[in-house]
Order: structure tokens, then sequence, then C-alpha cells
């Protein structure tokens, strides 16, 4: 499956930091009923994601509550604990932003959306994109088509919900 506009995501358990410690959350029952951005990346503390994609979000999160999105979500393969680190460095937790780990990458396998850079180091992250989703279909995606942070960072997917 490669992801796109009007697919339902697939059921998925991400573990991620709680105030306690490692928990879960099953995304099925996180988007049921609500309307949740969802950008993914490809690893938390990278120089593009750490200095351009999740400062986008945090950037944007007014405009996206104005236009009735329940909760913004990044995801990373990743563990929850360099989830957690990087959020707690970046602003992320005090922003709200909920941080995801795909631990073994297979949600982003699982909606195709895994790549590797062996350039940098990167074996099997996830491409660089941002979605909407509602109700647990994907309304709107943007998917990053080259390097950086255009069409996927929080002003422009904010830009394609007009």
């Amino acid at each position: 499956m490669t992801l796109s506009v009007g697919d339902k995501l697939p059921e998925a358990t991400f573990p991620f930091m709680g105030p306690e410690g490692p928990a879960t959350l099953a995304l099925g029952e996180k988007l049921a009923g609500r309307k949740v951005v969802i950008f993914a990346l490809p690893g938390a503390f990278s120089r593009t994601c750490d200095a351009s994609h999740m400062p986008s979000f945090i950037r944007t999160k007014d405009g996206f509550a104005e236009k009735g999105v329940d909760e913004i979500m990044c995801l990373a393969v990743n563990d929850p604990f360099v989830m957690g680190a990087w959020g707690a460095s970046t602003g992320a937790n005090d922003a709200g932003i909920t941080m995801l780990a795909d631990a073994d990458g297979a949600f982003t396998k699982s909606v195709g959306m895994d790549m590797d850079a062996p350039v940098v180091g990167f074996f099997g992250r996830s491409k660089r994109y941002a979605m909407v989703v509602e109700d647990g279909v994907v309304t709107h995606l943007n998917i990053e088509p080259e390097l950086g942070c255009t069409v996927s960072a929080g002003e422009g997917l904010l830009e394609a919900m007009g």
C-alpha cells in the first residue's frame, strides 16, 4: 500500500513517553471521530527535522486549531525514549504535540512511506510527509518531493487545507 488521500489508516499501536514512562497509543482509538494532523519525518534530532520540520508545526499549531484540528502528532522511526527527549528539547511537548515512536518501522512500511538514506546512516526510516486524518481517513496528504521541508511543513499543510 502506498498512502494516498481517501485511505483509511491501518490499525497500529505506538509507544510514546507518558508522564510515568513508556506507554502505548492505539491509533484507531485516537483518530475515531476526530480531526488529527500527523506529520512524519526521517529522524529525531536530525538537521532538517530539528531545525525546520518540528518548528513549523509548533509555529502553526494555532492555525490548525482554527481549522478544527483536535491534535497534532509527530511520527518517526525512533524509540519512545528518543522521541520523548526530542519533544522536550524542541518544545514540542510544551506545545502539546504528541510524539509517537514507530520503533520497528512497521506502520511506516505498511503505508509505503519507508526509505533509506545511506549517506546519512538512515535505514528503514520514514519519508517526510504530513497529512490530515478525519475519523481515520486521510483527507490531505503532502509528501515531500525532495530534500528539505516545504510541502510537508506546517505552513505547507495549512495552505493545502485552504
